[in-house]
């Protein structure tokens, strides 16, 4: 080798050294401007019920918009970021999706006498989920080529935790900016979050531009295991944890899309209170992620960790159930205690996603990660369209209740669905996880 590439090659792998913290850094702020959106919009229901002059029933609808549009999505993305590469899915995303949201901020909003339609708000929603379903895999992707195992727990649960911590932003921005200025700032606000962060992502992310260097970064087991896998969409262990990934997304996505919707009808909570209870959910979730991607790192224990919190949330979702069957409806001065149930099911039900992401990522292989990503975010963003859709049916048929319950036994179906961790001892265990058993041999 020349001295000029030895020079180009020790380059690199400083550049690798310190480089990989700037491209988490983009990842994080990708996740959260998308974020912003698709979890602050929900946030806003009060007025956008009352701006848009529609029911229960269309705000599930229009709500529910922005979930199809990701779920239906996600895959292809994921399939051409393996193809492509992440920089430039994740460049042609954001942009895409910060021209939808200033389109919408042109077109779609309520404007003195003019109240757009329930399908063009539907529709435009519909295409900014579409749009942004390229975030996810492609920043993902990017993480688990610049980290090692045994850091890519923490690297990717500080990644998700940029899924709560964008929508806490928006919790906390987005109702007192519909509230006062209306929806034109709110879609305005939330298409400059995207422009700015693809600005961050032409800058800084880039993949490893040495073979030899994105190998590396690959761990002996991982190696071991994608080179006998078949390809996540063939993979029975992948589509396990996908399916676990949206059957404990239920009571996530019920509180974040219609907790506020309860506690202002059901206890009748003022806006400060709706918004710090639904801030606390995103800021305890975000500290959760980051605190169980670094613990599940060290122990080698994330099966058993994504089991744990599927029994925690289906327990607490089931007293949030039973207290309000017990209370009765409209008990102001229990406003405080249900806002403490909410934000304590909401983090537990919000908690896993860095932990089973990784696994997924890591039983895929770096390469075909943005696949892998895709699947679980597919069925993540499924119930992100089907949950506000359904909870207007159970209330129309029963009470809140009946809604908290079904989230509960939701969070139950995830607990079997999830593999199991085979080995025992932290070591052995930290080699299961990515499919590997103590011969080397798939397991």
């Amino acid at each position: 080798m020349s001295s000029d590439s030895l020079r180009a090659a020790q380059t690199d792998r400083i550049r690798g050294a310190n480089h990989r913290w700037k491209v988490l850094g983009v990842g994080f702020a990708a996740n959260a401007s998308f974020s912003a959106a698709f979890s602050g919009i929900p946030t806003t229901a009060v007025f956008l019920r009352s701006g848009y002059h529609v029911g229960n029933s269309g705000l599930g609808l229009v709500l529910g918009m922005l979930g199809l549009g990701i779920a239906l999505s996600e895959l292809p993305w994921g399939l051409l970021t393996d193809r492509w590469g992440d920089r430039r899915v994740l460049l042609l995303g954001l942009g895409t999706t910060a021209a939808a949201l200033a389109g919408m901020a042109l077109f779609v909003v309520p404007s003195g006498a003019h109240v757009p339609g329930l399908a063009a708000l539907a529709l435009g929603l519909l295409l900014v989920g579409l749009l942004g379903g390229s975030v996810n895999g492609s920043s993902g992707r990017a993480v688990m080529a610049w980290f090692r195992e045994g850091e890519r727990g923490l690297a990717m649960s500080i990644r998700q935790t940029a899924v709560p911590a964008g929508g806490g932003l928006g919790a906390l921005m987005l109702p007192a900016l519909a509230s006062h200025f209306g929806f034109a700032s709110v879609y305005g606000v939330l298409a400059l979050l995207c422009a700015v962060t693809a600005a961050f992502a032409w800058r800084w992310l880039h993949e490893p531009s040495l073979h030899e260097h994105a190998d590396s970064q690959r761990s002996v087991a991982e190696t071991a295991a994608s080179s006998a896998n078949p390809g996540p969409l063939r993979d029975a262990r992948v589509w396990r944890v996908a399916l676990g990934i949206g059957a404990l997304c239920v009571p996530q996505i019920a509180v974040v899309t219609f907790a506020t919707v309860f506690l202002h009808d059901f206890t009748h909570a003022g806006v400060m209170l709706i918004s710090a209870t639904m801030a606390a959910v995103q800021t305890g979730a975000a500290i959760a992620r980051v605190w169980s991607g670094r613990w599940t790192d060290r122990h080698g224990n994330r099966r058993t960790y994504m089991r744990a919190c599927s029994l925690l949330s289906a327990a607490l979702f089931a007293l949030l159930a039973a207290a309000a069957a017990v209370s009765g409806a409209h008990h102001a001065a229990l406003a405080t205690l249900f806002a403490g149930l909410i934000v304590l099911g909401g983090v537990s039900a919000s908690a896993w996603h860095g932990v089973a992401f990784t696994e997924l990522a890591t039983l895929a292989g770096t390469r075909r990660a943005g696949t892998a990503l895709a699947m679980g975010n597919t069925f993540a963003f499924l119930t992100l369209f089907v949950t506000p859709l359904t909870i207007p049916l159970l209330l129309s048929v029963g009470s809140w209740p009946l809604v908290w319950a079904v989230g509960s036994a939701c969070a139950l179906i995830a607990l079997p669905v999830f593999p199991r961790t085979i080995a025992t001892g932290p070591r052995t265990a930290a080699r299961t996880q990515t499919g590997v058993n103590a011969n080397g041999r798939n397991v």
